[in-house]
């Protein structure tokens, strides 16, 4: 595996840091700095030394002897050096000295000596003292490689992740090998396993899809191969038997396009530039509800009926929409009890409407809420037809318009389907 980024991160911060030594270095030899106090004081101590060292060499030897000790002085420590006759008027000078001295023959002088710091000597731009360069050298390789391995050590788990899961293993999670990571690499790889969960739960679904359509459908086939083989041994009985042939038939054929609507709901959302009157379409739907109803007696109300609900506006799939509030509806009807009450009411809220349907009927058992819009998960009831997918595709069409669904007993019996969906701002 090779480690491009790391030596990118590496190589880039190191010259940094050795860069931002050489610009400090530079900053400080082209500022010129004012003396400070301490050279002040070291100027000063040593003009003294130097000046009672004249004193003592007039005092002593005369102009000979003090000839001769700055004729030993360095010749810009000897310019620093003036000898004045008494009572001469001297120039006024910055930082100097001055003693009074009585030479060995009696003549009486001024001696002054300059206590000017001496300028500092500037280093060239390329003169970097040995440990600058040791510290930039050694010290800006330890960082530079410590931060490049903590940057791209997470980032080598998350491609190992993802040619772990495209391998096939969806059971992959990087969170936990993160460590105490609270950053975006962190999470990047909660996201990851968000997603490796999201995949590894479609595909569990996707199995067991095919495992229940398979299911579903080896029945019907198999009790068209006994009628066909009963047609064969008794061609007496041959009307008979064609009857439950095309009765399996159709139940072959409405359930491969329940499955067709299941899959068109999956397909995702829904063009957002198609509009539809959801009141309208509520409305259409209850009215084909009530003449399936009436064989078992049973009322559906809706607060639509005296046309004081404002109208709501959908963008979205209406035949889509359609079809999961006739599922929702048949589902009520199947297990309401007969000469009992079905309620439809819409609720327009801002942003949202809800869209409630509640039955009167036994409900479902509270271990089983959670799985009710899954495919080919029966209630109560299973025995009266249907195949379990209606509230699957019910809930893949809300899904797709950017709604929420959710099912829950009412307190006085019966169960409720709540809908919300977003409405459209026209």
């Amino acid at each position: 595996m090779t480690r491009r980024l790391f030596w990118k991160i590496l190589i880039g911060f190191w010259i940094t840091f050795i860069l931002i030594i050489e610009g400090v270095w530079l900053s400080f030899t082209l500022q010129d700095l004012p003396p400070r106090e301490h050279d002040m004081e070291q100027a000063r101590l040593v003009a003294e030394t130097q000046l009672a060292g004249t004193v003592f060499a007039l005092e002593e030897g005369g102009i000979a002897g003090l000839d001769a000790l700055l004729a030993d002085w360095p010749a810009e420590v000897r310019s620093r050096f003036s000898l004045w006759g008494a009572g001469a008027s001297l120039p006024p000078a910055e930082n100097a000295l001055t003693r009074e001295a009585v030479a060995a023959d009696g003549s009486r002088w001024t001696l002054r000596y300059d206590a000017t710091p001496a300028p500092r000597i500037r280093p060239g731009p390329f003169d970097v003292p040995p440990s600058l360069i040791f510290l930039g050298i050694i010290g800006g390789l330890v960082f530079s490689a410590g931060l490049a391995w903590y940057l791209t050590w997470p980032i080598i788990r998350l491609r190992g992740g993802f040619a772990t899961l495209a391998g096939g293993d969806l059971g992959v999670r990087l969170a936990p090998r993160m460590g105490r990571r609270r950053d975006e690499i962190a999470d990047l790889a909660r996201d990851f396993d968000a997603m490796a969960e999201r995949l590894e739960a479609l595909v569990s679904q996707r199995d067991q899809l095919l495992n229940d359509v398979s299911h579903e459908l080896r029945s019907p086939l198999a009790r068209l191969q006994v009628s066909i083989g009963l047609a064969r041994q008794n061609p007496e009985r041959f009307d008979a038997v064609l009857h439950r042939i095309e009765d399996e038939a159709r139940r072959i054929d409405a359930m491969v396009g329940e499955l067709l609507s299941l899959a068109r709901a999956e397909a995702g959302t829904p063009p957002a530039d198609d509009y539809f009157d959801l009141n309208s379409l509520v409305l259409a739907v209850i009215g084909d509800a009530r003449f399936e109803a009436e064989p078992a007696r049973l009322t559906i109300a809706s607060n639509l009926d005296d046309g004081q609900v404002e109208d709501v506006v959908i963008a979205g799939d209406a035949e889509l929409m359609r079809r999961a509030l006739e599922n929702i509806l048949r589902n009520a009807i199947r297990h309401a009890p007969a000469g009992s009450t079905i309620a439809v009411d819409v609720a327009p809220r801002p942003e949202r409407v809800v869209i409630t349907v509640a039955d009167q009927g036994k409900g479902m058992a509270e271990a089983d809420l959670a799985h009710m819009f899954e495919a080919f998960v029966r209630g109560a009831g299973a025995h009266q037809g249907g195949f379990g997918l209606g509230l699957a595709i019910a809930r893949r069409a809300v899904l797709s318009h950017g709604g929420t669904i959710e099912g829950r007993n009412r307190p006085g019996g019966g169960l409720e389907v709540r809908i919300e969906l977003p409405v459209s701002p026209t």
